[in-house]
């Protein structure tokens, strides 16, 4: 059964990482309805986001190799750069902090405070009406790679709203972006693109407290079980994510962050959780 959750934790955190309906908030739902335990949750949580992270540098490899040619060039005497890569690089990295820092100072308590589903409810409702605000009262014309540093600093603002669970760190990055009247496909990029350093870095921090010679192998095959299903479902969901928002709004997903906020009270006022 540990491993059949395994596979179920894997495939949530792949699909909500990218999908505007957050997968921290999922994820609380489910340790409270499955109540999945095991000995050290910290690198299972781990081993998710690197699944997570891995998607993303696959699907988006010629745009990273890309920014990694900027950054090398850069240093390189007499070497041309390419300045719009080297443009995105540093929007990225700026766009970057805000949120590192704050999940630095507030990751363990929001961790010990917030993870719990009524903030996942209020959070759930709030960014849905987000929106319905943001489609009908933004304009979408503009690509990411016009944007300038207050604008990215703007959408690495709104990032660190993600740290609360229910909120979608890609719903809210996505939401920042349109109100920038970026096209929502490119809202989306963006925000797929910021989410790497944040992934990579919360996962470094979550690496530094893992008891590792404590780990057996029955733990560290259900992380690879976790790790594999979270990638693949991932690379999915970006792929497909980038495809519907071409032509979709967000609306979907604001009736299905409601729809699920009503089953959540539903099951608070019965005693479910």
């Amino acid at each position: 059964m540990l491993y059949f959750y395994s596979i179920i934790f894997g495939a949530i955190q792949g699909l909500t990482e990218f999908l505007p309906v957050s997968s921290s908030g999922h994820l609380v739902v489910l340790h409270d309805i499955l109540k999945f335990q095991i000995i050290d949750s910290v690198a299972f949580d781990v081993s998710l986001h690197l699944g997570t992270l891995t998607a993303l540098i696959f699907y988006f490899r010629v745009e990273i190799l890309r920014y990694l040619a900027a950054i090398i060039e850069t240093f390189i005497p007499k070497r041309e750069v390419n300045q719009a890569d080297r443009r995105d690089v540093l929007l990225l990295i700026y766009a970057s902090i805000p949120a590192g820092i704050a999940g630095f100072i507030f990751d363990k308590f929001i961790s010990t405070n917030a993870r719990r589903v009524s903030v996942v409810i209020i959070s759930l409702l709030v960014v849905a009406a987000l929106f319905f605000v943001v489609e009908k009262f933004t304009k979408h014309a503009r690509d990411f790679t016009g944007m300038n540093l207050g604008k990215a600093l703007f959408i690495g603002f709104s990032q660190m709203l993600a740290l609360i669970p229910g909120v979608s760190r890609s719903g809210i990055t996505i939401i920042a972006g349109m109100s920038l009247k970026l096209k929502r496909a490119e809202a989306a990029r963006f925000s797929f693109l910021l989410s790497m350093p944040i992934i990579f870095g919360a996962g470094i921090f979550k690496f530094l407290d893992i008891n590792w010679q404590a780990l057996a192998f029955p733990e560290l095959s259900l992380f690879v079980i976790g790790f594999f299903f979270s990638g693949i479902v991932g690379y999915l969901a970006v792929k497909y994510c980038l495809k519907f928002f071409e032509r979709h709004t967000l609306i979907p997903f604001a009736y299905y962050r409601i729809g699920l906020a009503a089953v959540l009270i539903i099951w608070l006022i019965s005693g479910k959780l």
